[in-house]
């Protein structure tokens, strides 16, 4: 089901107060006035050209609004005036056009001010206060008076990553709805690589047009790969040609307002003893991706919940005969993780990786993992796990001592299908974590 626009507006009035009840005590706490948080400029493709690439808007200004126009600037005050204040830049190049939200449910929050040129926010910002820039921009901000001291002060930008952390219902449901939009997509490429013939470029045309999606607005690069590509992490070169690949990884999302989805599915296709073999390693670790988020639970550190997903990959290499020995052998050696070298997963929210959740470093051994929070109520982020045939990877572990537990003759034969991973966006409640993707996409087999 679609977003329910009325319902939006209500949960994106409540989200805007505690915004504001959050930026007030942050910059409280840290000694500011108030913030100026510049909307974005788009930056220039090639020093060496006059080419600029589309709109990326700073993450702290989508937090309060979804307006992707360049050169405004939202003036939040820890004290009065309330509502903030949005300087509308009006200013329009007849070279370029500017993409027009989704819905306006947001005006009546803010006091819009428009301004005809971006310079003249100097003037109107309020004399004598101490206040914090927030941007990529320093140039605009030293035009606005901001001088460089005061560009993403280190102390109040943690506050705010913090605030960002736990999700509103609001931005809960811009990300159900991305899932809902991302789950269009995977179906519809999905079929198209089950019942044709197609190259990795043609799968992520096909994906585009069925999220009505074009590349820059989509949350990241779609990473579509087949066969031994799907053993790259982030294959984002799409090959050209159909060549009768029989495995499938497609990670793809989709944006809402800001807010993205991040979903990776893997499917097979064809017979023998290898792709028997790996169709039932896909289901394996599609029953192992839903069995980690069945164990998301408030005070729960997301580490070990990283830790509990390597033990549950050790009984699948073992009962697939990838792998022999005992659990606890094949997790202690490492030869777990180099099947699946990255972390479990990552905090989702107008970022991709989204910030505030990779509070500590991690251990040595999880090198890659970019959650070390204890699980709160409210986050949300993705449970990825992905078992690979990377060469790098192999040969280390072939030299190792735990090389001789692996089944050198089937990780072969497996290899030419590359690798699996299942990816799925969960939000975190009271009791138990809400999937927002399999509301809308099951498994694909």
């Amino acid at each position: 089901m679609k977003a329910d626009r009325s319902a939006l507006a209500e949960l994106y009035r409540d989200h805007v107060a505690v915004l504001g009840r959050g930026y007030a005590l942050a910059l409280a706490e840290t000694g500011w006035d108030g913030a100026v948080i510049h909307s974005g400029s788009q930056k220039i493709r090639c020093v060496f050209d006059d080419q600029y690439w589309p709109l990326r808007v700073t993450p702290h200004f989508q937090h309060w609004l979804p307006l992707a126009v360049p050169d405004c600037a939202l003036l939040v005050m820890a004290q009065a005036p309330v509502p903030p204040t949005l300087f509308h830049n009006t200013q329009r190049s007849f070279w370029e056009g500017t993409i027009s939200p989704e819905s306006d449910h947001f005006w009546a929050h803010f006091q819009v001010v428009e301004v005809s040129e971006p310079e003249k926010v100097k003037d109107l910002l309020p004399r004598g206060a101490r206040l914090a820039f927030f941007g990529e921009d320093a140039a605009r901000g030293l035009s606005w008076g901001q001088g460089a001291s005061v560009h993403n002060p280190s102390d109040l930008v943690k506050r705010l990553d913090r605030l960002r952390t736990i999700k509103s219902g609001y931005e809960e449901a811009c990300i159900s709805e991305a899932n809902r939009r991302a789950a269009e997509g995977h179906r519809r490429v999905a079929e198209a690589f089950l019942t044709g013939d197609h190259s990795e470029l043609q799968l992520h045309l096909m994906y585009l047009e069925a999220t009505g999606q074009d590349d820059p607005e989509t949350p990241y690069k779609n990473i579509v790969a087949m066969g031994r590509n799907a053993a790259t992490l982030h294959h984002v070169h799409y090959g050209r040609r159909a060549g009768g690949a029989r495995s499938l990884l497609l990670d793809a999302g989709a944006t809402f307002l800001g807010y993205a989805s991040d979903i990776t599915r893997t499917v097979v296709k064809g017979n023998g003893e290898a792709v028997d073999v790996f169709r039932d390693l896909v289901a394996r670790m599609d029953t192992l991706q839903q069995e980690a988020g069945r164990r998301v639970h408030v005070g729960l550190p997301y580490e070990q919940l990283h830790d509990q997903s390597h033990e549950l990959l050790a009984e699948i290499l073992r009962d697939l005969g990838i792998a022999r020995g005992s659990g606890d052998e094949l997790v202690a050696s490492g030869a777990t993780r180099r099947f699946f070298p990255h972390g479990l997963g990552h905090s989702l929210g107008l970022q991709c990786h989204d910030v505030g959740c990779a509070v500590v470093r991690p251990r040595p051994e999880n090198p890659f993992l970019r959650n070390t929070s204890t699980i709160h109520e409210g986050q949300v982020f993705t449970i990825e796990p992905g078992c690979y045939f990377i060469d790098s990877q192999l040969e280390a572990l072939r030299s190792s001592a735990a090389g001789s537990l692996i089944n050198w003759k089937l990780v072969a034969a497996l290899a030419p299908l590359g690798g699996v991973r299942i990816e799925d966006n969960l939000a975190v409640g009271q009791e138990t974590a809400r999937n927002l993707t399999r509301e809308f996409l099951g498994t694909i087999s």
